[in-house]
């Protein structure tokens, strides 16, 4: 199918590159080729346009540029701040708090500090997917030297009440992260205001390059260097500095908070859209995630007497791009873990779908999708002896709102 034909709703996974961003990469991928650790011309040029995209990077989040720390990622920023944070404050114990539905990158690096002698506590969430204060807070124990959560859950698209979290933190002397690679560039941060001490983004969720992203690390924080060698970053992460995808990094933030409030007022409203017109027209769907404290940007659904695995194979053949959740477990067989978080049987939690919007999606675009899914969904129910029993009265559906 031509990619002009083709619906894009992965944007979660990653939008198209912008085209700022391409533009911005360019001259630093032929002319301007100087190392940035060079002290002659050439790489005084590299060392201007890394200044540049960290400025832009500390002002988006009212920070200052020496608590910007370049990264491959978010993956790589949500490693180095858990694992050097633990190390950092272990003298003091070695209690961890994250919550159920973090992404892989957070709680796999948990599971490998568990393995060096950490103890973590894995915090509930309710039915919408929103941390459990009160659980949270009673499992702060006299050894607790870190709190993980996200700031937007990358399957729902649900908020979490990150303020209140970083105030319990803070009063206790607990370093507090928050992973933001949903949220950073959809959604204003005041990492001050939050009191946020370490914050991990990835530069193409907004639209920038991929292999680039950075972690905050607030003033005073102690965290050791995660990659060892030359002085780069300020001597906390060695290796020749990825100048292209910087000046792309910092292109994509400029372009992100030029216009945010505007840019999530259309996206929730082409969201919003999405969600009634699927819970008028497809019976038995579910709404995963908080219907209001949700990303501009993020509808998850639910089918029952489905899987949702083949709904994406005939989504993709009407030249649809979905996802069932994270790209990073896309080979999955397991429901996610998420959707099991929330309530969700397992039954209920394999049929469900992903649909993340783009600045470049239509309200027709909208129309055709849910035209397509509704087609499908009929011809997978009529193939599901579930579905058959159902529909004669011999079985009875489980809740599906």
């Amino acid at each position: 199918m031509d990619k002009k034909e083709m619906i894009y709703l992965d944007n979660a996974a990653t939008p198209r590159t912008l085209p700022q961003a391409v533009q911005a990469m360019l001259p630093w991928l032929s002319d301007n080729y100087g190392n940035a650790s060079s002290i002659y011309r050439l790489g005084e040029e590299s060392r201007k346009v890394i200044s540049q995209a960290r400025r832009q990077i500390a002002d988006s989040l009212h920070g200052e540029p020496s608590e910007i720390y370049f990264t491959s990622g978010g993956t790589e920023a949500d490693n180095w701040a858990l694992i050097a944070g633990a190390e950092a404050c272990a003298f003091k114990g070695k209690h961890i708090i994250t919550s159920k539905i973090e992404h892989h990158g957070v709680l796999h690096t948990c599971e490998y500090l568990e393995k060096r002698g950490f103890q973590v506590t894995y915090v509930g969430v309710d039915g919408n997917g929103i941390v459990n204060l009160q659980e949270l807070e009673a499992a702060i124990r006299p050894d607790t030297i870190l709190i993980s959560v996200m700031f937007a859950n990358n399957e729902i698209g649900t908020l979490q009440p990150i303020g209140e979290i970083g105030k319990l933190a803070r009063e206790r002397g607990i370093l507090f992260h928050t992973d933001a690679v949903q949220a950073y560039g959809h959604l204003p941060i005041d990492v001050e205001a939050l009191s946020i001490d370490l914050l991990s983004a990835s530069g193409h969720k907004l639209g920038g390059p991929k292999g680039i992203g950075f972690l905050y690390v607030k003033k005073g924080t102690k965290l050791g260097a995660f990659l060892h060698g030359g002085a780069q970053e300020q001597g906390k992460r060695a290796g020749t500095e990825n100048v292209p995808a910087i000046a792309g990094l910092g292109a994509a933030v400029a372009h992100a908070f030029s216009d945010m409030e505007g840019q999530a007022g259309e996206g929730e409203g082409l969201r919003d859209y999405l969600i009634e017109k699927i819970e008028k027209e497809i019976p038995y769907c579910r709404l995963n995630g908080h219907r209001e404290k949700r990303l501009p940007n993020n509808v998850n659904f639910s089918f029952q007497f489905i899987e949702g695995e083949s709904l994406l194979i005939m989504l993709d053949m009407k030249g649809i791009c979905a996802s069932s959740g994270s790209a990073c477990t896309s080979g999955a067989l397991d429901p996610s873990h998420v959707l099991l978080a929330i309530g969700l049987p397992h039954e209920i939690a394999h049929g469900s779908l992903r649909l993340t919007l783009g600045v470049d999606n239509t309200k027709e675009e909208m129309d055709r999708t849910v035209q397509a899914i509704k087609e499908i969904v009929e011809k997978l129910r009529r193939m599901s002896p579930l579905y058959e029993d159902f529909v004669k009265g011999q079985g009875s559906p489980k809740a599906a709102s």
